[in-house]
């Protein structure tokens, strides 16, 4: 099992670059990192965790820019986002910024995306929260238009692009007409509106903590086989997970082949007792 993990990197923590060489080195698979733009100090939303909302929320680093850094350091690590809140992207940069990651990285970008949770941040981004879902399916639809070989245009709900020149393209390669760009592991609740999203344009689901997998898996499964995709081809990874064996042995008797867990996000040396501690899995 690949053991990736995440971390809200922030101007307080270990840095981008930093990490990423000891990750590599030490044979993890990748790292994958959350967005927040900001987090506006007048919010009603509660934290989904309970309780207060913790200081790294609001000093998350550009994800992009620091996965950047962490390419430009290593050679195989893994480079994903955990997860990009595309409904408060526009899609023709968000496009853009994807494909130069990917293609400057050798293909080593995971596209994890979601839909949020803070309905405030979001308003700031002019997101309609009861329409979010189909505003994020619509734009990966703009995006695969961009990313196409050829020039195509997109005419959606809530966007359009003309036919254009847009370079670099993702290094990855189409896996099907509707899952164009790096891989893409989609973030969110277990749920038909949710499996139906990742059966159309996705790779695989990217759930939160990893619980309940038992019994949603295998539903996704049959929403996977029913939409005609490669039963093989579904890929499963647990987010922000922390370990023990007893739980990675349960995710590998369901096939389940990454697991990304938790690093604090601390400074350099609680980051890397950390990792000494994950050591054990690898």
């Amino acid at each position: 099992m690949r053991i990736s993990v995440t971390i809200f990197l922030t101007d307080e923590t270990i840095t981008p670059t930093r990490l990423a060489r000891e990750l590599e080195q030490r044979g993890f698979a990748g790292l994958y990192l959350p967005e927040h733009t900001h987090i506006p100090v007048e919010r009603t939303t509660p934290y989904p965790a309970g309780g207060d909302l913790p200081p790294e929320y609001g000093r998350t680093l550009d994800p992009f820019v620091a996965l950047g850094q962490a390419a430009a350091v290593t050679e195989r690590l893994g480079l994903g986002t955990g997860i990009t809140l595309v409904a408060q992207h526009d899609p023709i940069d968000l496009a853009k910024q994807i494909a130069t990651l990917d293609h400057l990285s050798g293909g080593r970008f995971t596209l994890g995306l979601g839909f949020g949770w803070n309905v405030e941040e979001a308003a700031d981004h002019g997101v309609h929260w009861a329409s979010r879902r189909e505003l994020v399916r619509d734009r990966m639809a703009l995006m695969r238009a961009l990313w196409a070989d050829e020039p195509t245009s997109y005419e959606g709900e809530f966007g359009a692009v003309r036919a254009s020149f847009a370079y670099p393209k993702p290094a990855q390669k189409p896996r099907g007409p509707k899952v164009v760009g790096p891989r893409t592991l989609v973030g969110g609740a277990a749920g038909p509106k949710l499996f139906a999203h990742i059966s159309e344009y996705a790779d695989g689901w990217l759930p939160i903590g990893g619980r309940g997998l038992s019994e949603s898996v295998p539903r996704l499964r049959q929403v996977w086989a029913d939409a005609g995709r490669d039963p093989g081809a579904l890929q499963v990874v647990p987010y922000a997970v922390f370990p023990n064996a007893g739980k990675l042995a349960h995710y590998a008797d369901l096939g389940i082949e990454e697991v990304v867990v938790q690093l604090p996000p601390d400074g350099e040396a609680g980051v890397l007792r950390a990792l000494d501690e994950y050591a054990a899995y690898l």
